[in-house]
């Protein structure tokens, strides 16, 4: 692919079909007032035509190779690239009203979704490609097979919507699962208030820890009995059936009572 090889240790696979990518930035519809970074720009199928509309980006890619690349290409006024891994990166750097774009590696996506959730007060949206599944996951709605973990700890934060389906054969070289395009856009004044994140984040990971527990069980360092069944939860439901709100409701309830 241009002489760049795809590095599997990056999960590279490089947007290539011309359909997909007018409909991506046709979703975004970035404008020259409007702060913009790229995660993973790659071989710049996104970059050209978000530069072209936006007349500057910022971007930040891990591969130097292709970062040399595009830094001959565009001169710093039209492209601030940032050569580091996005799951370290200080997104508060680049200021606020901050809209997010990439084409995401499979092999970080959840990570890399939980590292931008610290920032969704500096973040005006987030629109990137997934693995299908995982983007079904981000937008599952409760007792459902894909509602778990990413589901909640997204959810609190942000309204997800799914866009459309990209197909393997856009891609060079294709990968072996369909991807889908999510936005993201945080809550603002509505998201809810969680009195002790940590302990809501441990709360949903115990929760769906292990998925066939009860949350009478998988919940036992946190909770009694009678403390789940005072906030109206039943001690023999499982994780998947309870709304972001349960989850919301029970863990303040549990940092009240220390």
């Amino acid at each position: 692919m241009l002489g760049h090889p795809s590095r599997k240790r990056f999960g590279q696979n490089f947007l290539a079909d011309p359909h997909y990518i007018a409909r991506i930035i046709a979703s975004i519809a970035p404008r020259r007032d409007q702060n913009l970074v790229e995660i993973g720009p790659g071989l710049g199928a996104l970059t050209r035509p978000l530069i072209e509309a936006a007349g500057h980006i910022a971007a930040i890619e891990i591969d130097r190779d292709l970062a040399a690349r595009l830094a001959a290409e565009y001169p710093s006024d039209r492209l601030s690239l940032y050569v580091t891994d996005a799951l370290r990166f200080d997104f508060s750097t680049l200021g606020g009203g901050l809209r997010v774009i990439g084409n995401l590696p499979y092999n970080i996506s959840s990570p890399l979704l939980f590292h931008l959730a610290q920032y969704d007060g500096s973040v005006r949206d987030i629109t990137v490609m997934l693995q299908r599944e995982v983007v079904q996951r981000m937008a599952a709605a409760p007792a459902t097979a894909e509602y778990g973990r990413l589901t909640v700890m997204l959810q609190a934060r942000f309204r997800v919507e799914r866009l459309f389906v990209v197909p393997a054969g856009a891609f060079r070289p294709a990968p072996k699962v369909e991807s889908a395009v999510v936005r993201l856009v945080p809550l603002g004044d509505s998201r809810p208030h969680i009195a002790d994140a940590g302990l809501f984040a441990n709360l949903v990971a115990a929760a769906f820890g292990q998925r066939r527990k009860t949350l009478r069980n998988a919940l036992r360092p946190f909770a009694t009995d009678v403390e789940l069944a005072h906030e109206g939860i039943a001690p023999g439901a499982r994780g998947e059936t309870l709304s972001v709100a349960d989850y919301v409701r029970l863990a303040n309830a549990l940092a009240t009572r220390g």
